[in-house]
């Protein structure tokens, strides 16, 4: 019944912005934390940003991304964004919504019960 999906993503310059969104649908979205990781090809899935509640606090950024990616929800809309800017070429990977399973680590992608399909983010050089 937990469904999110994400979109937004494509092809950007160097530099460019993007901003990604994941809708959420099947429960109370206001009552749980959300997050977004990223996964490059032959790479691990890795942390980008997580456990942003219903009214915005308790934020984490991974150090390659603080500065320049932006969490934000809209509880009205069920919808959780990442706003991205000044990219690199080194952030092009499969992007993923997920839902905090409320216990663990906001760190680690073993703390989230659900997660998108992903959307594709390309920065060309």
């Amino acid at each position: 019944q937990v469904q999110l999906v994400e979109s937004g993503g494509g092809l950007v310059q160097a530099g460019g912005s993007l901003r990604l969104s994941c809708a959420a649908s099947g429960f109370t979205f206001s009552s749980y934390r959300m997050g977004w990781f990223r996964q490059a090809p032959g790479k691990e899935r890795e942390f980008v940003v997580a456990a942003i509640t219903w009214s915005g606090d308790s934020t984490y950024y991974a150090d390659s991304v603080k500065g320049r990616f932006t969490i934000s929800r809209d509880n009205a809309k069920n919808t959780v964004y990442l706003q991205m800017s000044r990219l690199k070429p080194e952030d092009t990977a499969v992007y993923y919504c997920a839902r905090y399973r409320n216990y663990g680590s906001y760190l680690t992608d073993r703390s989230y019960d659900y997660w998108g399909q992903g959307t594709q983010v390309t920065v060309s050089s």
